[in-house]
């Protein structure tokens, strides 16, 4: 099961502004070399692999650490000569003032302190059956409060961090292995130059990705699964890329979404977006959606530097 990172950053204005103003005057290269991702979710949901897949990458993780010494460790870390610094950090519903987060968000701005908010999620009914499996206590029951309901205030406790995230993921159709892809993915794609883009292949009755910027249906494309012999086959698979490329209509869908894409996506790139998620969706993700998210991958990457693909629903 997912498990939890302790609390550590919502107090922060408090500390920086009042207490310790020797923070004001770090120099503004040495803060802006600095890197914060404030990492935060469901209990359940996955924040404490999320932060041990950032500490894989290098990513300077910190797992409960007092308020009181956030600005003694922040300036710590500013004086550290090791080039750019990232710095991860975890919350949940037990910090206390979650109200204040667009606060707290502003102060680090007004400090030179570059950051994104990641946002893990579940469905309320995969959360009880982790909490079921592994037996862990919710942090938020009491004998008073049963399972089912602690979920549902964490959920509304955390709506201020969850309406400001950067990254957002839904684990709900996920396994610690695909978690810790996304997550280095993610990360990866937010700070590449320009504008990137993910492909996602994926089935509908596994649940539609939840971070998906387009969604894009095939169900209606003829399905390989009904010819015995690509059954067992995937849209990787050259018989099945031959396959569909014979239907018409998977040809004319492939060309309609190269020019929906082709006009859209400049437009996004102009909003300063760092990356796209575009997915591509059959009944099971294993023939009509791979096939489209590798052909638009294919036509896509000779005209931009990043474009990856994502299979969710084959190994």
């Amino acid at each position: 099961m997912f498990g939890n990172l302790s609390p550590f950053v919502l107090e922060m204005k408090l500390t920086v502004n009042l207490k310790f103003p020797d923070f004001n005057r770090f120099s503004q290269n040495r803060r802006t070399l600095m890197k914060l991702i404030i990492v935060s979710g469901l209990s359940g949901a996955g924040k404490t692999i999320a932060l041990n897949s950032l500490e894989d990458m290098d990513v300077y993780c910190v797992d409960n650490l007092p308020v009181g010494l956030l600005p003694a460790f922040a300036e710590q870390i500013s004086r550290m000569e090791i080039g750019e610094r990232c710095v991860a950090v975890g919350i949940d519903a037990r910090t206390v003032a979650l109200q204040d987060m667009p606060t707290l968000l502003q102060t680090l701005r007004d400090n030179n302190i570059s950051y994104e908010v990641m946002f893990l999620e579940a469905d309320n009914h995969i959360l009880i059956k982790r909490f079921s499996e592994t037996r862990r206590k919710h942090p938020l029951s009491t004998p008073n409060i049963p399972l089912a309901e602690a979920i549902m205030r964490e959920r509304q406790l955390l709506e201020p961090v969850a309406s400001r995230a950067d990254i957002r993921i839904d684990t709900t159709h996920t396994h610690v292995h695909q978690l810790r892809d996304m997550i280095r993915l993610r990360v990866k794609l937010r700070h590449l130059p320009g504008l990137s883009l993910l492909f996602e292949s994926f089935g509908f009755k596994y649940g539609v990705p939840s971070d998906a910027d387009f969604v894009f249906d095939m169900r209606c494309l003829p399905n390989p699964h009904w010819e015995p012999g690509l059954r067992n086959l995937t849209g990787r698979d050259e018989p099945v890329i031959l396959f569909l490329q014979a239907q018409p209509k998977v040809q004319q869908m492939y060309a309609d979404l190269v020019k929906l894409l082709s006009d859209w996506i400049p437009q996004f790139e102009a909003e300063n977006r760092s990356y796209l998620t575009i997915a591509i969706g059959c009944t099971g993700g294993h023939h009509r959606s791979v096939f489209m998210a590798e052909q638009l991958t294919q036509f896509f990457s000779k005209q931009r530097a990043v474009v990856l693909v994502r299979h969710r629903e084959l190994p």
